[in-house]
Order: structure tokens, then C-alpha cells, then sequence
């Protein structure tokens, strides 16, 4: 079932997850690395790569939203208390914002940098929504890099909260953004 139901999560729902879930963990990374090599002449090929596969990220978080948006959010299992009904919600919401913010963050050093990173995987030019500054470039990687820093520890406790409904509660919450089964 490609929709989602208010017991399960449909199988686009879960491409989402798992596509932008990886892809994020491994930019992360990837950033770090880029960021803790010593200066190469092709280190702006690497940066380029990073930039255009944050554009992709941000292009399938917006879909992602608007997919959530249409479609029902599973519920919790009968009997979950306030408490984690809220926290799901709130810590849900705040993986949406940071990668939001970072991705948009890193968009904002592109086009403040010179040259940018606006040349999408040589087949076209994304518009850049800042000037060029080298000031301005030096603070929006800044931002850049600490509000990465706060969507990993989100990630972390999203991972935290899987293994424990899984494990410790044994609920078919993060079984079923595996397997779609409401249990």
C-alpha cells in the first residue's frame, strides 16, 4: 500500500524515511570528512557534491511534508502516555525543521561564496538566495555546520527512541517504518 493508514506508514511514507534517513546520516559525514581533510585543489569538486546532493535533500523534504500532509500520521499504540505522544510529535517536528534549516543554511553559503556551488551536477543552475560576501559565506557555514551538529544529536535520539520502543516497550512503532504491518 503505497498510502499510509492511521495504523501503518505507507511505502512512500517509508522510501522517504529510509532514502532521506541514509542520505542525511551519510552527508553528515561526509561534511565531516570534507571538513577535517587538509586543503586539496580538488576540494572544491568535493564541496560541490556535498551542495548538490543538499539540494536533492531539501527538494525531498519539502515532497516528504507534503506527502505527510496528505496522508494520515500512524498513531501511537493504545495506551502510550501523554508524555510520549508529545515527544514524538515535537522531536518529529524538529527533524523536519533542523534538516530544513541546515539544508537551507548550506544553500545560503553557496551563493554567498565565490565561486558558488550553484552548477547542479552539470545539468543546471539553482538559484542562489544570498550575494556574494566572503563575511557572509564564513557565517552561514558556521550556522551550517553547528545546526548539523544539532540534527545529528536529533537523529541520535530518534535512533534512541526506536531501539527502545523496539526493544525495551517491544511495540510495533519502529517495526512497522520497516515492514509497513501495523501488528
Amino acid at each position: 500500500m503505497i498510502r499510509n493508514t492511521h495504523a501503518s506508514w505507507g511505502s512512500l511514507a517509508r522510501g522517504f524515511h529510509w532514502v532521506l534517513g541514509l542520505t542525511i546520516i551519510g552527508m553528515i559525514a561526509y561534511g565531516w570528512w570534507m571538513n577535517h581533510f587538509p586543503a586539496r585543489p580538488d576540494r572544491f569538486f568535493y564541496r560541490s557534491i556535498h551542495a548538490d546532493i543538499g539540494y536533492a535533500v531539501l527538494l525531498l523534504m519539502v515532497l516528504r511534508l507534503v506527502w505527510r500532509g496528505l496522508n494520515p500520521t500512524p498513531a501511537l499504540p493504545v495506551g502510550s502516555p501523554r508524555w510520549e505522544r508529545i515527544a514524538a510529535r515535537v522531536s518529529h517536528g524538529a527533524l523536519y525543521a533542523v534538516t530544513i534549516l541546515v539544508a537551507v543554511l548550506g544553500w545560503a553559503h553557496s551563493g554567498a561564496r565565490t565561486p558558488n556551488y550553484s552548477d547542479w551536477f552539470g545539468l543546471f543552475h539553482v538559484p542562489q538566495i544570498t550575494a556574494p560576501d566572503k563575511a557572509e559565506a564564513q557565517a552561514w557555514e558556521d550556522r551550517h555546520i553547528f545546526f548539523a551538529y544539532v540534527l545529528l544529536a536529533l537523529i541520535v535520539i530518534h535512533l534512541a527512541a526506536a531501539v527502545w520502543h523496539h526493544f525495551v516497550r517491544r511495540d510495533r512503532v519502529a517495526a512497522r517504518m520497516i515492514d509497513g504491518e501495523a501488528g
